[in-house]
């Protein structure tokens, strides 16, 4: 954390170029500056990134500068469109770009549905588990038909929902930072002690 301000990456996965998704990720974006957090949007439709190579990523000219960006973050809000039960490919292609930079932080996603996205916050909560990461334990999933119009949201259940999610982010965000940072920084066992600089 720079100080007591909580760093927050909001991530829009959606590549089309009326994207529901980018919306709702740029709502709650307004909102956390609004409260205070320092927010970097990532629109992977603006910022496309190349497939993962393991041969060549992670030596690439653009790979460092997203590196910093995505460890300065404590949280990240991911936004994504359920594709055939999965999240879009270019934010699993986005994920797989990192694995240690991701431990230890809060992961909250947001899915644009039909079909309530549970599948999809399963993935995305499954990337998080396996990179050491946490996940908010509920779903925020919207109908692009019914939650969204004229490129702002409309519906109160999603203003609701996203609220919410607004607020938890702040909260446990806050709490898991400290914590990581507090691991970081001692000498007890912990999952975080394979991160700490000798």
């Amino acid at each position: 954390m720079d100080g007591d301000t909580l760093n927050i990456m909001a991530v829009a996965s959606s590549l089309n170029g009326k994207s529901v998704t980018r919306v709702a990720i740029l709502d709650v974006a307004a909102a956390l500056e609004a409260a205070g957090c320092n927010v970097d949007v990532l629109d992977l439709a603006k910022e496309a990134l190349p497939l993962v190579n393991t041969d060549t990523t992670f030596t690439a000219d653009y790979y460092a500068a997203l590196k910093e960006r995505v460890i300065k973050a404590d949280v990240y809000v991911l936004g994504t469109p359920d594709y055939h039960g999965g999240m879009s490919g270019a934010l699993k292609n986005f994920l797989d770009h990192f694995w240690k930079e991701f431990s230890g932080k809060l992961f909250a996603p947001i899915v644009a549905s039909h079909e309530k996205g549970l599948t999809v916050h399963d993935q995305i909560r499954t990337v998080a588990r396996q990179c050491y990461g946490w996940s908010l334990p509920y779903a925020v999933s919207f109908n692009e038909t019914e939650d969204i119009a004229e490129g702002s949201v409309k519906s109160d259940y999603l203003k609701g929902r996203l609220e919410i999610l607004v607020g938890d982010v702040q909260a446990y965000g806050n709490v898991i930072a400290a914590q990581r940072k507090k691991d970081l920084s001692g000498d007890t066992p912990g999952f975080m002690a394979q991160l700490r600089k000798k």
